[in-house]
């Protein structure tokens, strides 16, 4: 087995920080945006949903034409965008032009992430591949503990343009990490032909791939639903001051990092049981913070509680898809990660329909609670109809054979399959 530059991680997760901080700190200075362009808290969440859906296109249509690009050329032209796009944004005159440096920057989201979660599962045994995705996922839940708080703090302090500034300097220190740590061809499997663009697509005949597509919609939809309109809620309902928000939601990033390290560890050793865990305690999180979120304390708790059950789900939702796109994992990994931004989307459109109906600021959070309830029953749908991991697990014990574990479940077997010794 080949030994990789473990330097090639360390840009990765400079690009996701960079990557996490543009998607997320705009939540903290929706209402600052939201002033200085004199639009409605719904209008303003647009530059959240509009993000999301520009990912979504990005991680499909970039992804598909990057396959057999240089991985190296590939991530440099996809920070490239990143850094064009912050530049924009920090320089808008008018909402229009934030709205188009939001689209720009969010293009290079999804192909960043659907590319490197192929690498990381490449480089360790089958049974650590959802960890291996988790810490892919590291600089983005980084982004969330120290970036969007910090950044938050300097949007409020020297004007929501400084932030934006700030992510673009983070986006060329990225560009530089993957000029000097990611060596050229990197990601590719060099013993073999690469794989044709249609083989990728095949891997979408798969019913169980469209099932956890979804999944991912609205499992990550729900969790976003109720963040998206946070520092509304902890403002309006939970009685906090403005300047206290980018400090309460580093509680909500170190839930996102203690999350995502655990949900990969569980997802490891029991992807099915894990994935229904984390979406039935995530609904109920979502309701008890909507009903008490006038208790300062309570708002506190739910919020920490939300990060962590919420991303916990992703390297599992990741993994998941992957595993059954089996041999041209790819671009489904990219058509997911643009799942995760369509819940985004999903979550902001419908947190934003309950505000202009006038429901109130907690409103959201019960939005989110019911997109989480119907993941769930997809979820549901998917384990037992047949490829799903209860179904093999009871036809296993029907046989006599013992039930596999979720690890052999996982059965890719093209690129994602490879084992690279630590």
């Amino acid at each position: 087995m080949t030994r990789i530059d473990p330097g090639r991680n360390y840009a990765l997760a400079i690009g996701g920080f960079g990557i996490g901080l543009t998607e997320f700190v705009i939540m903290g200075l929706l209402p600052e945006v939201a002033a200085d362009f004199a639009v409605t808290e719904t209008v303003a969440g647009y530059l959240i949903s509009g993000y999301a859906l520009s990912v979504a296109v990005g991680a499909i249509a970039l992804t598909a034409l990057l396959t057999r690009m240089d991985r190296k050329r590939a991530l440099l032209g996809l920070m490239i965008l990143f850094i064009l796009g912050n530049m924009i944004s920090a320089l808008a005159p008018d909402y229009g032009t934030m709205m188009l440096g939001r689209i720009v920057a969010a293009l290079c989201h999804g192909a960043f992430f659907g590319i490197g979660a192929v690498v990381a599962a490449q480089i360790v045994r089958p049974n650590r591949r959802a960890a291996a995705i988790s810490l892919m996922f590291g600089g983005l839940t980084v982004a969330n503990v120290l970036g969007v708080p910090f950044g938050t703090l300097l949007g409020q302090s020297a004007g929501w343009r400084s932030t934006f500034w700030a992510i673009t300097i983070i986006g060329v220190i990225a560009f530089v990490g993957i000029v000097l740590l990611v060596p050229a061809g990197i990601g590719r499997d060099t013993d073999a032909e690469p794989a044709l663009l249609r083989r990728e697509f095949a891997a979408f005949r798969s019913v169980q791939v469209w099932l956890s597509i979804a999944i991912t919609v609205l499992g990550y939809g729900g969790m976003f639903g109720g963040f998206t309109y946070i520092a509304f809620t902890l403002t309006e309902v939970s009685g906090f001051a403005s300047s206290a928000v980018p400090w309460l939601l580093i509680l909500f990033g170190l839930g996102l990092f203690v999350g995502n390290w655990v949900g990969g560890k569980a997802a490891d050793k029991n992807l099915g049981l894990t994935l229904v865990v984390l979406l039935l305690v995530l609904t109920a999180i979502l309701a008890v913070f909507a009903l008490t979120a006038g208790n300062q304390t309570m708002a506190i708790v739910s919020l920490l509680l939300m990060g962590a059950f919420g991303f916990a789900t992703v390297p599992g939702l990741q993994m998941r898809v992957m595993a059954h796109a089996e041999v041209a994992p790819t671009l489904a990994s990219g058509a997911n990660i643009a799942a995760f931004n369509l819940g985004n989307a999903l979550g902001a459109w419908g947190g934003g329909l309950a505000l202009a109906a006038g429901l109130g600021f907690t409103s959201p959070l019960w939005a989110g609670a019911a997109i989480t309830v119907v993941g769930l029953a997809v979820l549901g749908v998917a384990l037992f109809v047949p490829g799903g991991e209860f179904a093999r697990a009871g036809r296993a014990a029907r046989k006599g054979a013992p039930a596999p574990t979720d690890p052999e479940l996982v059965h890719a077997t093209g690129p994602a399959a490879a084992s690279i010794s630590s």
